[in-house]
């Protein structure tokens, strides 16, 4: 145990508590650089290759989003002609289909009408024949009245088929005549 001279001695020095004593500091300036050495040529070459390889990755990735972005930019251009292709050919196919409706709708009409004029054209022939068959019947008719009432107005029978006709195409003669100068005023 310590006497209580020594601890007068030591009450009696000037000693300040809050700066440490010399071997105290030597040995504390002798760790201080020994972890400063440690930290310069371990700790720091390590943390040095790990923030290098973090800045790789980093990097990495960065050329890719740009790769990426570059791709994705080049599909889009890709996208956009085909799209404006499709849209060509979608107008060019429009085109084409009014083109062809506009040559059908031709081609209707005017096989219509031909269709048209062919009936119109035997319905003449139709009318024509059934013209020329009323007139013949028509002729005959007023043929066998004329004579049937010449008989009567002349009194005396007429019987003579070559002067019953005779009498009967200048009549008929003579009525067209009448029809056509009526006709002609």
């Amino acid at each position: 145990m310590l006497s209580a001279q020594t601890l007068v001695v030591a009450a009696g020095e000037d000693h300040n508590p809050i700066l440490p004593g010399t071997p105290d500091l030597l040995w504390g300036g002798i760790c201080f650089i020994v972890i400063v050495v440690v930290f310069w040529r371990v700790v720091l070459p390590r943390m040095q290759k790990l923030l290098d390889a973090r800045a790789e990755v980093i990097e990495g990735g960065i050329k890719k989003a740009e790769n990426a972005q570059a791709e994705a930019a080049a599909a889009l251009d890709e996208y956009n002609k085909q799209l404006a292709d499709a849209r060509a050919e979608a107008a060019k196919i429009r085109e084409q289909a009014r083109t062809d409706a506009t040559r059908i709708g031709k081609e209707v009409t005017a096989q219509a009408q031909a269709d048209a004029d062919r009936i119109t054209a035997a319905a003449q022939t139709q009318i024509e024949a059934e013209r020329q068959s009323a007139l013949v019947s028509l002729r005959s008719e007023v043929g066998s009245l004329a004579i049937d009432l010449a008989s009567g107005v002349i009194g005396e029978s007429l019987t003579d088929d070559a002067k019953a006709s005779a009498i009967v195409d200048r009549f008929l003669a003579d009525l067209e005549a009448d029809e056509q100068s009526k006709a002609g005023n």
